[in-house]
């Protein structure tokens, strides 16, 4: 869960883009509102006229950058893994375009599981799930990586670029790529079965990239990133170390961006463990 947009227009520019698809979808506000990461997003519970209590999630973009794979993700999701997975179901989409930005309204089940952080951050006080939740999440993981898609979430490119200027080392090769949900953090899942959310990015990765993303982001809380390399045990082979590079490079590029400073020790002394 993130701020408003600092800017009023801002907010008020995209609270009444939300209003006009909860009338277009045939729905009623039923919660509170909830903003994603840097105002792009605005989400909230409403009731349908056809399915009852929903999520509706309303993204944001200039209008010459809504498109594209973040802007197509979860509805390409949808179409892979419905029905497949433990994810919300998708239901219906409205595009707008109007006063220069694009809008894409996503109307989706409602889980009523709250979930494991409101930072992808983890909290150190964060219980460990029992042992049902972490066999489905393997199951899940596993079925997404079989799955065949031309989306890409990581290129080999952008790591040659990148872990030299923030780990001070060459990029590794990646050798063997798999389907990644592309944002296995603790704020995309639920804490009772789990359910995974938030499916934009997902794509083409290295082999172990979704385990190695949710161990990063759990480097504060022990208990539970040793329960992360306990049940994938591909964190303690080669090609676990190769996805822990890339992410910890991709993490601390966006640290220096300002997101999750408190994550980067942690993150630099993962990086020194896999020299």
């Amino acid at each position: 869960m993130y701020s408003p947009p600092t800017d009023p227009a801002d907010r008020q520019r995209m609270a009444k883009a939300f209003m006009r698809a909860v009338d277009e979808l045939g729905a009623t506000v039923d919660g509170r509102e909830v903003w994603g990461w840097r105002g792009r997003t605005l989400s909230a519970c409403v009731r349908s006229e056809r399915y009852g209590q929903c999520w509706l999630r309303l993204m944001t973009a200039p209008e010459d950058k809504a498109t594209g794979k973040i802007w197509e993700g979860n509805q390409k999701a949808a179409e892979l893994f419905d029905l497949r997975l433990v994810k919300p179901e998708l239901y219906d989409v409205v595009d707008r375009v109007e006063g220069g930005y694009g809008y894409r309204a996503e109307l989706s089940q409602y889980v009523p599981e709250p979930v494991c952080s409101p930072s992808p951050v983890l909290s150190p006080h964060m219980v460990v799930p029992p042992e049902a939740w972490w066999k489905s999440l393997r199951a899940d993981l596993d079925a997404v990586a079989e799955s065949p898609t031309d989306r890409v979430a990581v290129r080999q490119e952008w790591a040659d670029r990148n872990v030299p200027v923030f780990l001070n080392r060459p990029a590794p090769r990646i050798t063997e790529w798999e389907t990644a949900h592309g944002d296995l953090h603790p704020a995309n899942l639920t804490t009772g079965t789990p359910y995974l959310l938030d499916w934009e990015g997902f794509g083409r990765a290295p082999a172990g990239y979704d385990p190695a993303m949710l161990l990063a982001y759990s480097m504060l809380a022990p208990e539970f990133s040793a329960r992360v390399r306990e049940t994938f045990p591909v964190l303690d082979t080669e090609l676990g170390r190769v996805a822990q590079i890339i992410v910890i490079t991709e993490l601390l590029q966006s640290a220096s961006r300002g997101d999750h400073p408190e994550l980067v020790g942690a993150l630099q002394c993962l990086a020194q463990d896999l020299v």
